[in-house]
């Protein structure tokens, strides 16, 4: 217990500096916009992301909040980091732009699948008393 626990804290803090953190200190810089700029979308659209990105990754590190908004949470990211990979092969063709939001959808992979771990054991531990 105590090892899945380390994973999925590792993982879910991985993910909220990748998601959380670094969005909310550099997305309004030059580069992030030209970024955004580059891959076609509009301004607005980084600074909407930006907002789920720093909401989703606060309910990732939330421990207290539902289950369900948790799903949504993952659920989102999942799509994100997809996208993104998409996004970059068909601008840039298959470059490491293209693959670095697979490896980061690896490690919310990881999270999601410890989360589940912790929270099953959970639920048959409070079943046992």
């Amino acid at each position: 217990m105590k090892k899945d626990k380390i994973i999925f804290w590792t993982a879910t803090i991985l993910i909220f500096l990748f998601e959380g953190v670094m969005p909310a200190f550099t997305s309004q810089t030059e580069l992030a916009k030209e970024g955004i700029r580059h891959l076609g979308y509009p301004e607005y659209f980084g600074n909407a992301l930006v907002v789920f990105k720093v909401l989703g990754s606060l309910i990732l590190i939330i421990p207290q909040l539902p289950k369900r908004v948790k799903e949504w949470a993952y659920a989102g990211f999942a799509f994100d980091f997809i996208f993104a990979s998409i996004s970059h092969t068909a601008v840039d063709g298959f470059t490491f732009n293209s693959i670095f939001p697979l490896i980061v959808f690896a490690v919310l992979i990881v999270s999601y699948v410890y989360y589940h771990k912790i929270y099953s054991s959970k639920i048959s531990i409070s079943k046992d008393i």
